[in-house]
């Protein structure tokens, strides 16, 4: 039996992710596989880079790491002046290693074909919430252009919405990692342990294990403080209240979780 840990949705929010590598650490995991979303919101993406780099084994790309590298590409994103802070807050060559990421990671774990990647298997910039209908279940196991061909999963691992969770149907597991830095449905941090025989064709005991790991945030935010960071109110509603930045940007109340969208935010 091994163990391998899934993050996903640092956010550049470096005192969460210490804490759970900390917490990953303490179990003796030495596999860390990375879903994506290193940057963007918090202000420490360089480093939160530099130290995914050193410790995860896989790295997968997320939203705000494809287009936060090349904004001009995204139209009126370019003019936003908190993407171009965290931009320009990215040390040489690291924009480019975060858009050459590859979209998903296949491999198998007790007779169990999993598939990991950032949003969907369509595009990281298609969202699928904790609320979605039957074809948005079905289609996160389906082989599309963006995972190329092979065996289809029968597990699928990915991040996105900040919203942990775990659902079977049909043979089928779904599991959505929550986020580390910027968990919206609880703001305590996240992670996802997964344990089998890996690479094991035959089937054999799986398990799925949810870890909150305490950090903290008050230290976090006064760091954002002091480096003068992007949308800080935005930050507090988010890490302290788990009030979506786009919600409350609208001043709607919390419609996170509900309604798959197609976005970047």
């Amino acid at each position: 039996m091994e163990r391998i840990a899934l993050i996903s949705d640092v956010h550049g929010n470096l005192t969460a992710l210490e804490a759970v590598l900390a917490d990953i650490d303490a179990r003796g995991i030495d596999r860390i596989y990375n879903l994506g979303d290193y940057v963007g919101k918090g202000h420490r993406g360089r480093e939160v880079i530099e130290l995914c780099r050193q410790r995860c084994e896989v790295n997968i790309l997320g939203n705000w790491d494809d287009f936060l590298p090349a904004l001009e590409e995204f139209g009126s994103a370019a003019d936003n002046p908190a993407l171009r802070w965290w931009r320009d807050e990215l040390g040489p060559g690291q924009g480019e290693w975060l858009r050459a990421l590859p979209f998903s990671h296949d491999f198998t774990m007790s007779g169990r074909r999993i598939r990991l990647f950032h949003a969907s298997a369509t595009s990281v910039h298609n969202r699928v919430r904790f609320d979605h209908d039957a074809g948005e279940f079905f289609g996160m196991f389906q082989n599309t252009p963006a995972t190329g061909d092979g065996p289809t999963p029968t597990v699928v691992a990915y991040g996105d919405t900040h919203d942990s969770f775990l659902e079977t149907e049909f043979g089928l597991t779904l599991i959505n990692a929550g986020s580390v830095g910027n968990a919206l449905d609880d703001n305590i941090p996240v992670y996802v342990i997964l344990e089998g025989v890996l690479d094991g064709e035959e089937p054999a005991p799986f398990g799925v294990q949810f870890v909150r790991v305490p950090y903290d945030i008050e230290a976090e935010l006064a760091h954002a403080k002091q480096v003068d960071a992007p949308e800080y109110e935005l930050y507090v509603a988010e890490l302290r209240d788990r009030r979506y930045r786009g919600d409350v940007k609208r001043g709607l109340p919390s419609e996170y979780h509900r309604a798959s969208v197609t976005s970047s935010e």
